[in-house]
C-alpha cells in the first residue's frame, strides 16, 4: 500500500486474495472470540489454582523449581484471559485485533477505489509525462524552464550522506561539513544514497577429482596402518626387527601408554573402526627390555610389552 514499485496491474491481480483472507480471519475472530470467552469464565469460576498446579507438575521443565513452573503457567493464563476477556478500564487484545483488520479492508478498499479510478479516468505515468512536456515547450524562457525543473523533479539540493571518518577523533562528527576535509565514499552510496553491501555469497568452488585423490590416500594410510597393527600383534615386539609400518604403531601405542602412566593400556582400533582393536600392556619388569626396531632399538628400563 505504501511502496510506489507495485504496479496497478499487479496489485488488483492479488487484491481479491488480500481481502479474502483478511475477511476470513475478521469472521473467525468475531465467531470464537466469545466462545473462548465464555470458557474463561466458566474456568474462572470453578477455581484455576487447582489447574495451574497439575500443569506445573505435568510441565516437562523438570531442571525449573516447582515455584518457577507455577508462576509461568500463571503468566500463560493470566496472558490468554487478558487476549479474550475484556476488563473495566480496556478493552481486549482481540477486539483491537478486529477493530485493526477491520480499518486494514477499509484502506485496503479506498486504495482500490482510487487505482480503478486512475485506471478510468485515463491519467498514466505516460499521459503526465506528456503534460509535462508541453509546459517546458510553453515556458517563455530558460529561466522558466529551470524553475519548472526544479519544482516539478526537486533535483537541485544536494544529497546529505551520513558517513563517519575513518579517525573519529581528528575529525569529529561535530564539524561542519564546509570545514571538515572530503572523505572518500562508495559509489553505492552516492548514486542511491544505500550503503554497499557485499552482496551474495560467491558459489563453492569444489574440487571433487582432489577431495576423491584425498580420501583414497587416507583409507590406504589406514589399511596399510591396520595391516602393520595386524602383523605387530601376530609375530610380537621381541626375537625379531620391526619393520618401519611396525615402529610407528608400536610408538603410538607406547605413547598413549606412558602419558597415563605405568601398568596402563593403550588400545588403537582398526582402520574399520570395528572394536576389535590391538591392544598393548606395559607391565613391571626384574629386568629391562629391547626391541629392535628399522629406526634402531628401543630399551625400556623395568617394563615388559605384551601385545594382542
Amino acid at each position: 500500500m505504501r511502496t510506489t514499485e507495485i504496479t496497478p496491474e499487479s496489485f488488483l491481480s492479488h487484491k481479491d486474495a488480500l481481502l479474502s483472507h483478511m475477511r476470513e480471519f475478521s469472521s473467525d475472530l468475531a465467531r470464537y472470540t466469545p466462545k473462548i470467552a465464555d470458557a474463561i469464565a466458566s474456568v474462572e469460576a470453578t477455581g484455576t489454582q487447582e489447574m495451574l498446579r497439575r500443569a506445573a507438575r505435568s510441565d516437562e521443565r523438570v531442571f525449573l523449581p516447582f515455584a518457577e513452573r507455577l508462576e509461568d503457567w500463571t503468566a500463560r493464563w493470566s496472558g490468554v484471559t487478558k487476549w479474550f476477556v475484556a476488563e473495566q478500564s480496556r478493552r481486549s487484545e482481540s477486539e483491537r485485533l478486529g477493530d485493526g483488520t477491520m480499518s486494514a479492508i477499509s484502506a485496503v478498499l479506498a486504495l482500490l477505489r482510487r487505482v480503478t479510478e486512475t485506471r478510468k479516468g485515463g491519467v498514466s505515468r505516460e499521459s503526465q509525462l506528456r503534460h509535462l512536456a508541453g509546459w517546458f515547450a510553453a515556458t517563455p524562457s530558460e529561466t522558466a524552464a529551470h524553475a519548472l525543473f526544479q519544482a516539478v523533479f526537486d533535483l537541485g539540493r544536494p544529497r546529505h550522506l551520513s558517513v563517519v571518518h575513518p579517525d573519529a577523533d581528528l575529525i569529529p562528527d561535530s564539524r561542519s561539513w564546509w570545514e571538515a576535509p572530503p572523505i572518500e565514499i562508495s559509489r553505492t552510496l552516492a548514486e542511491t544514497g544505500r550503503p554497499p553491501s557485499p552482496g551474495l555469497p560467491a558459489r563453492v568452488q569444489r574440487n571433487d577429482g582432489g577431495v576423491r585423490r584425498l580420501r583414497e590416500e587416507q583409507l590406504r594410510k589406514q589399511r596399510a596402518r591396520a595391516s602393520a597393527a595386524r602383523s605387530l600383534a601376530d609375530g610380537g615386539p621381541y626375537e625379531r626387527t620391526l619393520d618401519e609400518a611396525e615402529t610407528d604403531v608400536l610408538l603410538s601405542l607406547l605413547n598413549i601408554a606412558l602419558t597415563a602412566r605405568v601398568p596402563v593400556s593403550g588400545r588403537t582400533e582398526k582402520a574399520s573402526g570395528s572394536e576389535n582393536g590391538v591392544k598393548l600392556t606395559l607391565s613391571p619388569h626384574d629386568e629391562s627390555t629391547t626391541v629392535r626396531t628399522a629406526r634402531g632399538s628401543l630399551h625400556l628400563d623395568g617394563l615388559r610389552v605384551s601385545i594382542r
